[in-house]
């Protein structure tokens, strides 16, 4: 398992350097640059040049990548051209939003989705086909459709909940919980449907097994064999469900953030992006591939509690 996690760790390393590259590439490819931004519709030719010197953008790209790069592995993500702000403090600010956004989705999305997987293998009939359809009707609706029916009904006509803005967590509990119902449902309800489906079918075919009629000609209670027996062998398809719909959160998160209005990363990296402060989109895109090398090390650390087999290797 060491050697799994020293080959993890030295794949990741170098995924960060490529996409932080790569992200760095394409940015400047972007048609306009920072310069442009600072100076508005109108300016003269000399005092573009002029700003584009003193910000350091006139020099070879990969030039400018190194400095960033050698900062960058001290920890300092440099402070952004456009606002002046402090990259580093700017993403601690926005992360509790998108991280509170991504957890919660996820289990919501891995609680209820499993849940139902689990009674439509169990049960199966009449319960398994009403499951099966709530499941395939709510991975059918749009997400747009979703959450602007979600703030009409529960913001607008019973005004329960919040339809925009976020609450720290610090500041008030409960106002962070109301903040986050409204979005966090609309991420997860796509999400809960390939769980079920997932699970069900994995449920099933652990359920078909040998060891599990041995147990039930033992006398083993059926609680304990579904529960402790056959979810388990069924859980290593599903923790890697859960590892990808975390992954896939992120992308989730910016259309989710522009809806509710709430500040997190997605949308401070929207807006680097249209303004091309590159300093502040390199920052977002390395926590981002961060959260993503993160989930895949303990995705593999829950394959080898999970499977034996993984740890031998």
């Amino acid at each position: 398992m060491s050697r799994l996690i020293a080959r993890r760790i030295a794949v990741s390393a170098a995924l960060v350097f490529i996409v932080s590259l790569v992200t760095f590439l394409l940015q400047a490819a972007a048609p306009g640059d920072v310069a442009r931004t600072l100076l508005g519709d109108h300016y003269s030719a000399e005092a573009y040049e002029r700003l584009r010197h003193e910000l350091g953008i006139d020099r070879p790209l990969l030039t400018q990548y190194w400095q960033w790069l050698t900062h960058a592995v001290r920890g300092d993500l440099g402070s952004s051209p456009l606002s002046g702000l402090d990259v580093s403090s700017e993403i601690a600010h926005r992360a509790p939003v998108t991280i509170s956004l991504m957890v919660g989705a996820t289990l919501v999305t891995a609680l209820v989705g499993v849940a139902l997987g689990v009674l439509s293998a169990v049960h199966g009939g009449r319960i398994g086909r009403v499951i099966d359809v709530l499941s395939l009707v709510g991975y059918a609706l749009p997400s747009f459709w979703f959450a602007l029916t979600m703030v009409t009904l529960f913001a607008v006509t019973i005004r329960l909940l919040p339809a925009t803005g976020y609450v720290s967590l610090a500041s008030s509990p409960a106002g962070w919980a109301r903040s986050l119902i409204l979005p966090v449902a609309t991420l997860a309800l796509p999400g809960i449907a390939v769980f079920a489906k997932q699970t069900r079918d994995a449920m099933l075919e652990a359920l078909s097994r040998d060891f599990v009629n041995a147990l039930r000609a033992n006398g083993i209670p059926e609680f304990s064999i579904v529960v402790r027996h056959a979810l388990r062998n069924a859980a290593i398809p599903v923790v890697t469900l859960v590892g990808l719909t975390f992954i896939s959160l992120l992308s989730g998160t910016v259309f989710v953030e522009a809806v509710f209005a709430m500040p997190g990363l997605g949308g401070l990296a929207v807006q680097a992006t249209t303004q091309h402060d590159v300093r502040m989109l390199q920052g977002v895109v390395v926590v981002f591939t961060l959260v993503v090398v993160t989930v895949n090390l303990v995705v593999d650390l829950a394959y080898g509690w999970l499977n034996p087999k993984v740890r031998a290797r």
